[in-house]
């Protein structure tokens, strides 16, 4: 007994010494991988030449997490940052990387546009490409409106079209005798097709080729703009994919064929010749993406909509839209001095209508106060999505953006019959009403019971269309002419009167400076509610630590194991001083 106890002491404090080291290790990797005051200034001197590198997937807006070192700069980032460069005496040209596959189709319209926009202030965009591989066009509209795009000799040009898969699993599951009962407001709502049916309804189809039709026509028109070509040419050409690089070269679909070195060399060459090669990420740490001025207050969101906080953990993890967080950093905007307007970005698939409501109620709070409020949508913006979008002042989307999907739909999955099949019974026992069991996941509804959750999923209908009514300020019967459920892409959406201008993040931008009155040349200082935490922030978070006490020990741990130090300790035990209490250093683990 004697032996167990100490066993077991033995493993607490070893857990606990674990876990010390632990902690200390994290401190030392947190100053270790944050960067440096010369890495965040220094850039080769001279002249720059900005790289961009599409081929790395990368999310809508930069990631909450300070501990994402890693992370590709995201399309938010990109498209500032190229608005940035396009009055900075320093940089001299862009080079890009082309995707192989695909981009989703809002994010390639936006780093389009931004791209544009850059070569009309005179400094040349150079595009290598290893091959259109994928067939979608989105890959070839990303890059379509560069000074000169390089292909390499021996890949091919595959962009066709669009093409897209949806799986129903209605007959698999009734084979094993799975129960999979839904209700949807309206015919439109098709997510949950997937589980009930075994193909695509008339109104599925019919949704689904009209958002894709958009979606091709607006790229294959920016596309053969960007390219300078008739657009039955450029279509006649696309559809007749795939070509060889040669006969895509002898089309006018790319200028040049060679390998990745020699398109650095020509974007070196077409620069000036004298400048040097620079990442985005790099170029993001040399200064700030704010140029002083009127402050309009930057409030971002991508994911699904939830209640509450919304926090992911910060070592990585799907981004959500946390109803509390993002209604608290409306109301923080809102109440800063020299706040003129808010900026809220959307991409968003949707989620909790309850959540989604908590962040409308935080918007019309802030219109209350005086305060206009633009919305720049992303890749989507769609149900709930739309539903916090719905009573802005004004809002802006990219012409292939998913939106709208203005509705809701509510079920489950009844596996009780699937159990028994295997000689698995569930005995129900309920207590209090007869709702109390809606949500077994053995047993259908009864009758009374899916009534019951019709009835709620109409209230919450009700409720939706109703909010866009008020903030679009369209009569209700138009709105749930248009609502049903149907996904609608940014162009169709403006001309139902959902949106009001096609654009991106920087002309949502413009939208906000003339809501906030402020003149146009003005620098503008755009804020980011909530602010972006520190590492040390963060690990405040996760132990309960000080930020200025981890700051603190982290320098401790690295003036411990400075070569002075270490010199001095190792000097005086040689000398036979201190042997009884020997200091070291913690070491990251």
């Amino acid at each position: 007994m004697k032996q167990f106890f100490i066993a077991v002491i033995g493993t607490i404090v070893g857990s606990i010494l674990t876990l010390f080291i632990l902690f200390f290790g994290l401190v030392g990797l947190i100053v270790a991988m944050s960067p440096s005051a010369e890495e965040q200034t220094g850039l080769p001197g001279g002249r720059l030449v900005l790289e961009v590198d599409l081929r790395e997937s990368r999310l809508d807006q930069p990631s909450r997490s300070p501990f994402a070192f890693a992370e590709t700069t995201s399309t938010v980032d990109i498209v500032r940052l190229l608005d940035r460069a396009e009055r900075d005496s320093r940089v001299a040209g862009l080079f890009i990387r082309a995707n192989e596959f695909g981009m989703a189709p809002a994010q390639a319209e936006e780093i389009n546009r931004a791209i544009a926009d850059f070569r009309a202030s005179g400094r040349p965009v150079i595009v290598h490409s290893q091959g259109f591989v994928g067939t979608s066009i989105t890959n070839y509209l990303a890059i379509s409106s560069a000074d000169e795009i390089w292909l390499q000799d021996t890949a091919s040009f595959s962009t066709s079209g669009l093409a897209g898969e949806v799986p129903f699993y209605g007959d698999a599951l009734e084979r094993f005798e799975i129960d999979a009962e839904f209700i949807q407001f309206l015919e439109y709502k098709n997510a949950p097709n997937t589980y009930t049916e075994s193909g695509f309804t008339p109104e599925h189809l019919e949704s689904t080729l009209s958002y894709f039709g958009s979606i091709y026509d607006v790229s294959l028109a920016n596309a053969a703009s960007g390219r300078n070509l008739d657009i039955e040419a450029f279509r006649s050409l696309i559809e007749a994919s795939p070509h060889s690089a040669e006969a895509a070269a002898e089309a006018g679909l790319v200028d040049q064929l060679g390998h990745v070195a020699a398109a650095r060399q020509a974007a070196l060459e077409r620069s000036g010749g004298n400048a040097s090669f620079t990442t985005m990420a790099a170029y993001r740490l040399s200064g700030t993406l704010n140029e002083g001025g009127p402050r309009i207050a930057l409030i971002e969101g991508q994911g699904a909509i939830v209640t509450g906080p919304g926090i992911a953990s910060p070592f990585g993890g799907d981004p959500v839209i946390g109803g509390d967080s993002m209604a608290e950093a409306i109301s923080n905007a809102a109440s800063a001095p020299g706040i003129r307007a808010i900026l809220l970005r959307i991409d968003s698939p949707g989620g909790s209508s309850v959540a989604s409501d908590q962040i409308w109620d935080a918007i019309q709070r802030a219109q209350d106060r005086g305060i206009p409020v633009v919305v720049s949508m992303g890749g989507a913006a769609a149900s709930g999505g739309y539903y916090i979008a719905a009573p802005a002042d004004h809002i802006v989307a990219n012409a292939t953006t998913i939106t709208g999907s203005i509705g809701v739909y509510g079920g489950k999955i009844s596996l009780g019959d699937t159990f028994g099949l295997i000689g698995v019974n569930f005995e129900e026992v309920t207590v209090g009403g007869e709702y109390a069991s809606a949500n077994s996941a053995n047993s259908p509804w009864t009758d009374e019971q899916r009534a019951a959750v019709e009835g709620q999923l109409a209230d919450i209908y009700d409720d939706f269309t109703q909010r866009v009514a008020d903030g679009r300020e369209i009569e209700i019967a138009t709105v749930r002419e248009i609502a049903r459920g149907r996904v609608w892409t940014g162009e169709q959406a403006l001309e139902n009167g959902l949106i009001d201008e096609i654009g991106g993040f920087m002309e949502a931008v413009a939208a906000a400076r003339r809501l906030a009155d402020i003149e146009d040349g003005q620098t503008i200082n755009l804020q980011r509610f909530p602010r972006e935490r520190t590492p040390f922030e963060a690990f405040q978070e996760l132990f309960g630590v000080s930020a200025e006490g981890a700051q603190s020990l982290a320098q401790l741990n690295a003036l411990m194991n400075s070569p002075e130090v270490q010199a001095l300790i190792e000097a005086r035990q040689s000398a036979g001083v201190g042997n009884e209490l020997r200091t070291r250093a913690v070491q990251p683990q």
